[in-house]
């Protein structure tokens, strides 16, 4: 069953794109794709070269790092955002445990945006100070 929100409520909940204007995500909105893939289907594999992050709109999915789980994300997650900004390895493997609805954000488009609104560059940098802050803090102490 589809969501009620829109693919725009789901971006300003990610915490990458939560300090972006309405604006600025219905620009990313706009540059995405929605697809739907069946329960079993990988959205990632560890390993392997991305460019894409996914934002689920709905379902769960199961990510895995060496073959261990290691989290359970539901509508509202984002998976890839690492390799959509550096295009490196993926970290982890996911799987749909469910029928899923995802808004796929190619590197390539979101970049495009950037350029387009450079203002959000900064905005993605001080999300990701935050986000290496908090990881910081829950393993150093």
């Amino acid at each position: 069953m589809a969501s009620k929100k829109t693919p725009l409520q789901y971006l300003a909940q990610v915490p990458l794109f939560s300090s972006c204007s309405t604006r600025d995500l219905g620009k990313i909105a706009k540059a995405a794709d929605r697809i739907n893939m069946v329960a079993g289907t990988t959205i990632i594999t560890q390993g392997t070269a991305g460019k894409q992050a996914f934002v689920l709109l709905s379902g769960s999915a199961t990510v895995k790092r060496n073959g261990k789980k290691i989290a359970t994300v539901q509508a509202g997650a984002i998976v890839g955002e690492l390799s959509l900004l550096d295009r490196g390895s993926r970290t982890a493997t996911v799987v749909c445990d469910t029928d899923c609805e995802l808004l796929v954000i190619d590197a390539r488009h979101l970049f495009a945006v950037i350029d387009e609104v450079p203002a959000m560059a900064h905005k993605l940098l001080a999300a990701l100070a935050t986000r290496i802050r908090d990881l910081d803090r829950a393993h150093y102490g």
